[in-house]
């Protein structure tokens, strides 16, 4: 059978598995590809330094270093604007129409956001961490130390960079950013376990480690803005107009994506939070450690996230919505079918790896990390419905969805750590990765019939 070829004019045999003869398949799997590279070091690197730290200072201690790193980056997370997606969302058109002065008026208001949210974090860490650090168990003679390594919010804060990056296909930059903090942390901490410099030295190591690569994205980030010529004539001050003109309802935008991830952090750094603070640093080890496993397992697929945006952003600026939704569908296909793989691993060689790698007394973490890599397989099939509707300017029902499914799952995951202890954070994180697949497919596939019935006039 054969199929024409409009650009040769001749006939080609017919691909029945012509999947990734789509070019923005291609890219998509591509950028993800990328990714990988780097975030198999980082996994690794990233494991070998849990690794150390959980030998070198023991269960306790170690859960103690987790919940202040784990607090540290959900503060960063609360503080941070979603400034990365607004610059994808509007940045895109800026560029394709040439429109380089909007777009550096976009970087400048993207920019401000970006330093006042990380000043606010490191000042609100410093201040929360002094106030409920005694509710986790922190040693006081050690929390002098954590309140410094808390400030490292300072160098979480990078979402311009990151969207600027990713804009112009440059993942491979993201890579070597995010590697360069687990190596630093891996290497770092090996020369404090060799030293025997205790929980200060670990936190000095993870400190620096955030610290330069942070300030490497930032570096990267606008180095390859200039080397394109979109710096050019760029000043602070600007035009002497709003920052926002011409940005239809972008303060809105970031609220709501800002408001989105903070809400994600129930599904991410809560957890961890939840369980030191009623089960204490011992299972809060435990339960950092499953979460670490499984996200390893499951990173391949989970990487098609940051690549599918800018694909879904150019395809909504072209008005190609029959397209976006073959895009969308192949790409969960593969992705899940890829998570299902790492599910059974984990089944097979879990136990294993907790024994081998991080030691004896951290096998108790199994139990939990099947269910929280069972949740990732969920959110992995559901991956790309968040990223539709916010591409499509509905960021406003995805922030619906996060709102009533954190509502929904905050007492659920409380109530489960109350009454079964650390296997229930597993069960809850199960729970509410199903509800979070319905409540998104259920408006993307709305937004796609009233796309394509827009289309056909129908």
């Amino acid at each position: 059978m054969t199929a024409p070829d409009p650009e040769a004019g001749v006939t080609k045999p017919a691909n029945r598995f012509g999947w990734f003869a789509d070019d923005k398949m291609r890219r998509l799997f591509g950028n993800a590809g990328i990714l990988l590279g780097g975030k198999t070091v980082n996994a690794i690197a990233g494991l070998a330094g849990l690794a150390i730290a959980a030998r070198a200072l023991g269960v306790e201690q170690f859960g103690v270093l987790v919940l202040i790193h784990t607090f540290t980056q959900a503060i960063g997370e609360i503080a941070k604007f979603q400034s990365w997606q607004a610059v994808l969302r509007y940045g895109t058109p800026a560029l394709a129409e040439g429109r380089k002065g909007d777009f550096q008026r976009l970087l400048r208001f993207t920019i401000f956001l970006d330093g006042g949210s990380a000043v606010v974090g490191m000042f609100l860490s410093v201040l929360v961490a002094w106030v409920a650090g005694p509710h986790f168990d922190w040693p006081a003679d050690q929390m002098p130390a954590a309140l410094i390594y808390v400030t490292s919010v300072l160098f979480m804060v990078q979402a311009t960079p990151t969207g600027v990056l990713r804009l112009i296909d440059r993942f491979d930059i993201q890579s070597i950013q995010s590697t360069l903090g687990a190596i630093i942390r891996m290497v770092g901490g090996g020369i404090v376990w060799a030293v025997g410099g205790g929980m200060v030295g670990f936190l000095i190591a993870w400190y620096v480690a955030t610290a330069v690569a942070g300030i490497y994205l930032v570096w990267a980030g606008w180095r390859e803005l200039g080397k394109r010529g979109l710096l050019d004539g760029f000043t602070w001050r600007g035009d002497g107009g709003s920052l926002t003109r011409g940005f239809d309802d972008i303060w809105r935008f970031v609220w709501s994506t800002n408001l989105s991830s903070t809400l994600e952090l129930a599904y991410t750094h809560v957890g961890t939070l939840a369980v030191g603070w009623m089960l204490g640093p011992k299972d809060a080890a435990l339960f950092r450690i499953a979460r670490q496993l499984g996200e390893a397992l499951a990173k391949p697929a989970k990487l098609l996230i940051p690549a599918i945006y800018p694909e879904l952003a150019r395809m909504t600026a072209a008005g190609e919505h029959k397209a976006m939704h073959a895009l969308v569908m192949r790409s969960a296909t593969l992705a899940g079918a890829g998570a299902m793989l790492a599910l059974v691993i984990c089944w097979v060689l879990g136990e294993f790896a907790l024994r081998v790698i991080i030691g004896p007394e951290f096998v108790d973490a199994f139990p939990v990390m099947m269910w929280l890599v069972a949740a990732a397989v969920l959110g992995i099939w559901s991956f790309p419905l968040e990223p539709v509707l916010v591409s499509g300017g509905e960021a406003h029902t995805a922030l619906k969805v996060r709102i009533w499914t954190t509502i929904a799952y905050m007492p659920v995951l409380l109530f489960c750590i109350d009454q079964y202890g650390l296997i229930g954070a597993g069960w809850a994180r199960m729970f509410s990765a199903f509800l979070v697949l319905v409540a998104f497919l259920v408006p993307v596939l709305r937004w796609f019939r009233q796309r394509m019935d827009n289309k056909t006039g129908g």
